[in-house]
């Protein structure tokens, strides 16, 4: 019996209840769904399996007292096929202990639904655009952006497990001053002269400037405008397939990479995405005009001051852009977007949710900022080439895409963040990642030693099930797509993390107890044959587990 099942049998039960009170002539008004009845995994694991809370929910509607309704339906929970016993606990909880059978049958069904197990349809029909990283093509990936990368990818898993569509996408910040102080040091350093005042320092840029140089063997022969925008451009397409090919080292997809010049460049009309933009804003009645310059009321949707989006000597601001981007995502049919943003961009969260306001759309619903926290390394050294920040390219070479991956997707994107680096490179217990990549390689090495023996999963006997480390490690198998659909809900992949975490434990106890293999002459037995289905789906939802958090499950360590 699932969590899913069990819900469900409850909420029929109430269902009934109601149903025998209206007979009895009591007015019930209840409105409840079956995805209001839920189930939590008592702490104490002699209260049981699953315990409810449903009785005080819905006394009032029912009209008795939450005690009362609870032993109700814990007498009906007890008729229930797979449930042992039903208790009644403190004011109106109830304890459910599943019979062994129907709590080992969860091995099975773990093994058939393989990688599907914990993906469910709780946010079906959200079609959600996720934006993270969105760096500035004018240098390597650092520390910060490395952080985003893990949880921004991690988030679009976990929303996918649950059933949403999602885009991630990656904002290419390639106009305005920044491009121009970028070609303009590409092309100083070419020309063998120093960084120009607001340029980029770092031997990247010297790197840049001979793969220009050698794209473009003439570049100092061309009259200085057009050697400047022939630098930029050689040095832009450069650097972007650099942030590219990092961030596909560090196991990040991105589905849509979307050019700021895009929203610039003019359509057969003469308009561009920011002029329309700009109309359609217009449109909504929050755009005025004062001294010449074209501002949005953002205040009307608690922005802390109204907002320019077009500068009295008709030059676009930074916002224009945003506006324009924010519209172009509504158009591509994303209802939902979650922006990702680093520590110093806390500026950005009214300013984004005015301008979806703004839009006419719910800045409650329709929108969401996320605030990263800083993150720093022990011991990390500053880039040779950028000299100023700690490259992602450095850190995957010093600890690995997993061990990189795995622990900046443990923590609240909301917390700042400390790594030592000697943890991770530990292969002990202590170092989280190692913990769990090895519990699933013990699994694998379980299937091997079982293979090699003649044991297979051709017998399956969940009523043998029994120990209390199977009932531990059962129980914890069940709340994963609980956990999923929890991350998904909340925007926080580091639930499966510390939930694989504990599963790793219960596992690695379990195999202390419990063994799969026989021993020495004794003869293969059912119970040996059913221990390889629970083995085994250990295996899958570790595997399932990484996945999510976009890290390897190794078969051999």
């Amino acid at each position: 019996m699932t969590p899913a099942d069990l819900s469900r049998a409850l909420y029929d039960l109430v269902l009934a209840l109601a149903e025998r009170r209206r007979a009895a002539g009591d007015e019930v008004v209840l409105e409840l769904t079956p995805d209001e009845v839920t189930l939590e995994r008592p702490k104490l694991r002699e209260h049981g399996d699953w315990a409810s809370s449903i009785a005080m929910r819905v006394a009032k509607p029912l009209g008795a007292n939450p005690r009362q309704i609870a032993t109700e339906l814990a007498a009906g929970l007890a008729e229930v096929d797979g449930v042992a016993s039903a208790e009644v606990a403190g004011p109106g909880f109830i304890n459910v202990r599943l019979d062994a059978a129907a709590a080992g049958a969860l091995a099975e069904t773990i093994v058939l639904a393989g990688q599907n197990f914990g993906h469910s349809d709780s946010l079906a029909g959200s079609v959600i655009n996720v934006e993270f990283v969105s760096a500035n093509p004018t240098g390597p990936l650092h520390i910060g952006h490395t952080r985003w990368a893990a949880l921004g990818d991690s988030i679009s898993r976990v929303l996918r497990a649950a059933g949403a569509e999602v885009a991630n996408e990656y904002y290419i910040n390639d106009a305005g001053n920044q491009m121009e102080n970028f070609g303009a040091s590409v092309l100083a350093a070419a020309k063998g002269e120093p960084t120009p005042e607001g340029g980029y320092p770092g031997s990247y840029i010297g790197e840049l400037a001979r793969q220009v140089l050698e794209r473009e063997p003439k570049l100092l022969e061309l009259d200085d405008a057009v050697a400047l925008h022939t630098a930029t451009e050689i040095a832009y397409e450069l650097q972007l397939a650099e942030i590219r090919a990092s961030l596909a080292r560090f196991n990040v997809h991105f589905d849509v990479w979307t050019s700021e010049r895009s929203l610039h460049a003019t359509s057969e009309d003469g308009l561009s995405d920011v002029d329309t933009a700009v109309e359609r804003l217009r449109a909504q009645g929050h755009v005025f005009e004062d001294d010449g310059a074209v501002w949005v009321r953002t205040t009307d949707f608690g922005d802390d001051k109204d907002r320019v989006i077009r500068r009295a000597n008709g030059v676009y601001t930074y916002f224009a852009s945003d506006a324009a981007y924010y519209l172009d995502k509504g158009d591509r049919g994303f209802a939902h977007k979650i922006y990702l943003l680093g520590a110093d961009h806390h500026g950005y969260v009214h300013r984004l949710k005015a301008l979806a306001g703004a839009a006419g759309d719910d800045p409650a619903r329709d929108i969401e900022v996320l605030i990263g926290q800083l993150v720093s390394i022990n011991g990390a050294k500053l880039s040779k080439r950028a000299g100023n920040i700690i490259e992602l390219d450095d850190l995957q070479a010093w600890l690995g895409t997993d061990a990189l991956r795995y622990t900046l997707g443990r923590y609240p994107a909301d917390s700042p963040l400390t790594i030592d680096p000697e943890i991770l490179q530990r292969r002990t217990n202590d170092n989280p990642v190692f913990y769990v990549q090895y519990a699933h390689a013990r699994t694998c090495a379980v299937d091997r030693n079982a293979a090699s023996v003649g044991l297979d999963r051709s017998v399956f006997a969940p009523e043998l099930l029994t120990h209390e480390t199977e009932s531990a490690l059962l129980g914890a198998l069940q709340e994963f797509p609980r956990i999923v659909a929890q991350s998904a809900e909340l925007r926080e992949p580091h639930r499966v993390a510390r939930y694989i975490e504990e599963l790793a434990g219960l596992y690695h106890r379990w195999y202390d107890n419990c063994r799969v293999l026989p021993l020495g002459e004794e003869p293969i037995g059912a119970l040996h044959h059913t221990r390889l289905w629970l083995n085994d789906a250990t295996g899958q939802v570790l595997r399932n587990g990484l996945e999510l958090l976009g890290v390897s499950a190794p078969e051999r360590m």
